[in-house]
């Protein structure tokens, strides 16, 4: 089945994956591709819209990323947002001029002029602005339809072309009808039928798995993370025992998830799945690691090398699984950046196994979008639901060496902090809450005697992306009763304190 499909062009803007996601929650497939995709390749991607996105350039500037004038003669409608609001404008003869008065962050809308684009939005709302440029001249067939106190036109259209332009930023949760406005614009505009859910992307991807493998054999590395499980069970329910799934269990996951990923998937679904516990290989292989980035590699190279051992006891295969999703695919074209850390994952994999083709069958789709395929396919909250948790496990989270007693006492103080923060109700609220362990000790009095022991820092945080983050302001008391089952219930930790450092200037992990 061919989806309807809208295409957003990149332009460099922060928030372009998170227009991608909105476009998908509305129920409508689109791709995030780069501004300079050729007319010709836009034309044969036959989208039913085209949005351009924001970007920190001004389109005045030199070497300002800009567009072929010819996509607005394809007759396919296009929404442009920010930076996108004024090439249009640029483009097709207005005025964008440097703003006298920047605005940033929440403002009024007004609507002045009805269209299609503002149905069942106030007259009056809130959006959230970001820009130094603005729209002052209009190109000829295009009216102002929305203004805000600095920005003259803050929404503008020609409906004839069924062309827009936003200055703020619909796509963020600040734009009180941002959603609804990209709702307009996607069905009332473009004529959206809301076809891409993930009940028929299961059923799509079933069948095709089922016809692309047949009776061939399939291996997989489950790590008892989100993808790794969702792929695994898509594929398992398209082939069954064709599939072999191998669990390498490092010994550095959180309390009882290695006993959670086999009953799950061994036990519940029946999954052809071996557990390769190799705890002790990876305990001797970081003695006396403390540096995180030699921590990083040295774990993912022995997790190749175990995954290799029991790939070579299975034989042959003709599919191999990996759980790739959408951002992945994003970010391997994005150009050059700074390394903050290195990602721990399977890339290493095909040079080790022998195998005639990878199949990654969550390639297309958005972190959230692999949560709902998880329920869909009938996967625990608990598996579903988990937290984002770094390949290398624990051995991040422990500052310095990686101990079998300081494994032992993060574990512990995890597990505590994680119950408590459920039982308050409070887990649906944090994109992300853990325990470290630091490479601090300090003195402490338990009982009648004098304590040196390990420092736990407690870590959540808020997000939408993991792109930034800020500190979750958890309730007193429930840090003070985590704070007291830490120090009285697990050994080796005498002194608990809150990290309430945002992402920027911290990363949300330690290390």
């Amino acid at each position: 089945m061919q989806h309807q499909r809208v295409l957003v062009l990149d332009f460099g803007g922060q928030y372009n994956q998170l227009i991608a996601r909105r476009v998908r929650d509305l129920n409508v497939y689109c791709d995030l591709r780069p501004c300079s995709m050729p007319l010709e390749e836009i034309r044969q991607y036959a989208p039913i819209g085209i949005i351009f996105t924001g970007g920190p350039n001004s389109v005045y500037d030199a070497g300002s990323p800009h567009i072929d004038p010819a996509i607005f003669s394809l007759g396919i409608p296009v929404l442009g947002i920010c930076y996108g609001c004024q090439l249009i404008a640029y483009t097709l003869g207005g005025r964008v001029v440097h703003s006298a008065k920047s605005e940033y962050g929440k403002r009024e809308l007004t609507f002045v002029r009805r269209s299609p684009v503002s149905e069942d939005i106030p007259e009056k709302s809130i959006c959230w602005m970001s820009h130094t440029d603005h729209v002052e001249t209009l190109p000829a067939g295009f009216e102002a339809l929305a203004c805000t106190e600095s920005c003259p036109a803050a929404v503008y259209g020609d409906e004839a072309r069924r062309i827009y332009g936003v200055q703020f930023h619909p796509e963020v949760v600040h734009t009180a009808y941002g959603e609804r406005l990209i709702k307009n614009f996607l069905y009332g505009i473009c004529g959206a039928k809301g076809d891409w859910t993930m009940r028929n992307f299961v059923a799509e991807q079933v069948t095709r798995l089922r016809a692309k493998i047949g009776g061939q054999k399939v291996l997989c590395a489950m790590s008892g993370g989100v993808d790794s499980a969702v792929a695994a069970t898509l594929v398992h329910r398209a082939v069954g025992e064709n599939l072999t799934c191998v669990f390498v269990d490092h010994g550095l996951l959180r309390k009882g998830e290695a006993d959670e990923v086999m009953e799950v998937f061994q036990k519940k679904l029946g999954m052809r799945l071996i557990r390769a516990d190799a705890g002790e290989r990876f305990l001797a292989a970081l003695a006396g690691v403390a540096e995180p980035e030699q921590k990083r590699k040295i774990i993912g190279a022995e997790f190749i090398k175990v995954f290799e051992r029991e790939a070579k006891a299975i034989g042959a295969v003709d599919f191999l699984v990996q759980g790739t999703i959408y951002p992945d695919v994003i970010e391997s074209g994005t150009g050059k950046s700074a390394v903050i850390k290195s990602h721990h994952n399977v890339g290493g994999l095909p040079s080790v196994v022998d195998f005639r083709e990878i199949v990654e069958p969550l390639r297309d789709l958005f972190k959230d979008e692999v949560r709902r395929v998880g329920t869909e396919l009938g996967l625990p909250d608990s598996v579903v639901q988990r937290q984002p948790f770094p390949g290398p496990g624990l051995a991040i989270r422990i500052m310095g060496e990686v101990t079998r007693e300081k494994l032992e006492t993060l574990r512990e103080a995890d597990a505590v902090f994680r119950e408590e923060v459920a039982a308050a109700g409070l887990a649906g609220s944090i994109w992300q809450y853990f325990a470290v362990i630091t490479n601090s000790k300090t003195v402490g009095v338990q009982g009648d005697f004098r304590t040196y022991e390990n420092v736990i820092a407690l870590r959540a945080v808020t997000s939408v992306d993991a792109m930034t983050a800020d500190w979750a302001r958890i309730p007193y008391d429930v840090l003070e009763k985590v704070s007291n089952r830490i120090a009285n219930e697990v050994p080796h930790a005498n002194r608990i304190v809150y990290d309430i450092t945002g992402k920027p200037p911290a990363t949300i992990e330690w290390e």
